[in-house]
């Protein structure tokens, strides 16, 4: 690592601060940040085995559901256990090629959540809109084509950023990242050249794959609720519309936590940097803490057979 007039050239290693302005009290902060983790990879990896082991469930919406507690799992796994280790063992230094794999990861398992909740709501307008084309519009095939799209899009969007930090950013005014893991423009702007090309290309991949997301998701549920609430019957609008409660629940809250998280980067100058570190942590460990509970608590044939596996009981 060499160093020109306070600039570092190719540095080696960076060093995460973790939270700015609550160093003092990061030991309690990992705590709670802890116990998310831990019930995040438990309760996903509890669906998995569920969704894996009873044949019932392998019909479009529960392998979609595997899709995104598999991501779940990664996308925490990425981001907590660096964490901790800077919180709780003051450990902050992480390797230049290390932290952009993280952020390539991370970025990655974002995009890929996002492209599996397009494709769930996807599910539920054939599901509801067409029930008699369903099964032969989500075949095993269509889902594994939509497993592959989903990474091979992210993969594509993602792997450009990574190459433009590697090969275009080769000086850097600090090697100090204000944040608690590697995230894309709190890398970029420690850099000591040009960063308009990585910045634009940041925005573009955000909007491109938030954007295209929500508005299909968006038109998808217009079209739902529209059918739904044409059908006769009382009970048939609340058992249709009941299978999207779910649903609903974790596209609010991952695309709501992503543009609240988004727009307080870049607009929220006046907010303290602490305040923007929280909100990108909890972007990030929300989601995966808070989707095995929803479909846990949602979802009957979920609840019924976690109450089996607990109790030991028939499921009816």
């Amino acid at each position: 690592m060499i160093t020109f007039n306070g600039s570092v050239f190719l540095p080696s290693v960076f060093t995460l601060i973790g939270i700015p302005g609550l160093e003092s009290v990061q030991c309690w902060i990992g705590i709670p940040f802890c116990a998310m983790y831990l019930i995040a990879v438990m309760g996903n990896s509890l669906i998995l085995i569920i969704i894996i082991y009873e044949n019932s469930l392998h019909i479009p919406m529960y392998i979609l559901l595997s899709m995104l507690a598999t991501t779940d799992i990664a996308l925490s796994t990425c981001i907590l256990p660096k964490m901790l280790g800077i919180f709780w063992f003051h450990l902050p230094e992480i390797s230049f090629d290390t932290c952009l794999l993280q952020m390539g990861l991370i970025h990655t398992f974002q995009a890929m959540e996002s492209g599996i909740l397009l494709a769930m709501a996807l599910d539920r307008y054939v599901a509801i809109c067409d029930p008699l084309r369903h099964a032969a519009i989500f075949s095993h095939q269509l889902l594994t084509h939509i497993g592959l799209g989903v990474t091979l899009r992210a993969a594509i969007l993602v792997v450009p950023s990574l190459l433009l930090i590697k090969c275009r950013l080769k000086l850097f005014r600090t090697t100090i990242i204000s944040h608690s893991y590697c995230e894309h423009m709190a890398i970029v702007k420690l850099a000591a050249e040009d960063i308009r090309v990585n910045k634009i290309y940041g925005l573009f991949v955000a909007f491109t794959i938030l954007g295209f997301d929500i508005i299909f998701i968006t038109l998808s549920y217009a079209q739902i609720f529209i059918t739904v609430f044409r059908l006769p019957q009382k009970e048939a609008r609340f058992k249709a519309f009941n299978t999207c409660i779910a649903h609903i629940c974790v596209f609010l809250q991952f695309y709501l936590l992503a543009f609240f998280s988004f727009f307080t980067h870049r607009f929220g100058s006046h907010i303290p940097r602490y305040v923007h570190i929280l909100l990108s942590d909890l972007y990030l460990l929300v989601p995966p803490f808070l989707n095995p509970i929803v479909y846990g608590v949602k979802t009957k044939q979920i609840r019924d057979h976690v109450l089996k596996m607990l109790f030991f009981k028939k499921t009816p």
